[in-house]
């Protein structure tokens, strides 16, 4: 089978997309009241350091994905445990994801229908992608992501023409000092989303021209959360952040505040769309990344595995968490700490340090074989 490719508008549509996620439609930093876009741009200057330690990850092992990796840093047997481990992550978060999509359509747009519903429908387009390839899923990204863009921009135009934002929302600035926003920026601003992009390692190899990929990741990372830091501002400017706070979908809310001259009006359907975007994009990323562990494991092709996975996520998603507090108390207080920063951070991190101590070998024995060459002369 030919091997699939990428180009560097659909590679930035993939990660766009899969940094806006499930997150554009809940917020990000409101923890921190009124400074939460002081918060955001802290975590986007320490995202971006975490970026370019990825990428910097993956130019020391050039070509090989994260499990081929395990194999380079350990042996093929922890290398097949370790990449268990991520499978069986990888496939959770992917639960996670869809979940928050399929609360959004249960709870605010069709209440009346059960979530398991829209839960499964949408699961099936994504089984249906995941099989013929991440190259679909690539171009899917790459089509849809402008109308996003373009979407979240008329929002907040609408929100502004229509007298809904209240710049005295974010003020007084730092009214509480800097501790909160440290406790609101570690570890759940920086895990998500920007440690989850080690995930996309599994597609770097994909890439048609390597050699741009680095900026396009970077420009494509600064853009989406740039976008996150204006979903934010619109959430807190039109609702304040005590209503952010309590809201389930913040954004969602905001939006219904749109009425320009009787006639503009209920305009949640550009949310919907938002999320459901970012919702393929990352479940479909992360169950790759599971499907991907499962071949290499294995060592057969990802596409014989696609379907009967795609059925257990679309089954435990909603088996998960028994309703959406339960959902979110586990997703804010106890993933973090031990599944995030462990698998996020920590493994990466020793990666990292033994790649560099076995390039350090091999310069160092090159070097006395050079320097033995010459002697025997």
């Amino acid at each position: 089978m030919l091997k699939e490719s990428i180009s560097l508008t659909q590679l930035a549509a993939v990660v766009f997309n899969f940094q806006i996620g499930s997150t554009i439609v809940i917020g990000l930093g409101l923890k921190a009241k009124e400074d939460a876009w002081i918060v955001l741009l802290i975590a986007l200057g320490l995202g971006i350091i975490i970026t370019l330690f990825y990428i910097y990850m993956f130019s020391l092992t050039p070509g090989k994905n994260l499990f081929e990796m395990f194999e380079y840093c350990f042996n093929r047997p922890i290398a097949k445990g370790l990449s268990l481990v991520y499978a069986a992550y990888f496939f959770y978060y992917s639960c996670r994801i869809i979940r928050d999509f399929g609360e959004l359509i249960a709870s605010t747009v069709l209440p009346l229908t059960p979530i398991e519903i829209s839960t499964i429908m949408l699961v099936f387009v994504m089984g249906y992608i995941l099989y013929m390839g991440v190259e679909v899923l690539a171009r899917t990204a790459e089509i849809f992501t402008p109308y996003a863009f373009i979407f979240i921009m008329l929002l907040f135009i609408f929100l502004y023409v229509g007298k809904n934002l209240d710049f005295s929302n974010i003020k007084p600035v730092l009214a509480d000092g800097f501790k909160p926003l440290w406790t609101a920026v570690f570890p759940y601003e920086i895990v998500r989303p920007y440690g989850q992009l080690l995930v996309l390692t599994f597609i770097l190899s994909n890439v048609s021209n390597a050699k741009y990929s680095k900026k396009i990741i970077i420009y494509s990372v600064l853009i989406s959360s740039l976008l996150l830091l204006v979903t934010s501002l619109m959430i807190i400017l039109s609702l304040g952040y005590e209503l952010g706070l309590r809201s389930n979908f913040p954004l969602l809310s905001a939006a219904r505040l749109v009425s320009i001259g009787n006639f503009l009006q209920r305009i949640d359907a550009i949310v919907v769309f938002c999320m459901m975007l970012g919702t393929l994009v990352k479940s479909c990323i992360y169950i790759y990344g599971g499907l991907k562990a499962i071949e290499y494991i294995f060592g057969q092709s990802f596409r014989y595995f696609s379907i009967p996975m795609i059925c257990i996520v679309g089954v435990f998603t909603t088996l998960i968490a028994r309703n959406y507090t339960d959902h979110m108390e586990e997703g804010l207080q106890s993933n973090p700490f031990l599944l995030h920063l462990p698998l996020q951070f920590g493994l990466p991190a020793l990666m990292v340090f033994i790649m560099l101590i076995k390039h350090w070998n091999k310069s160092n024995s090159k070097k006395k074989a050079k320097s033995g060459g010459q002697n025997v002369f």
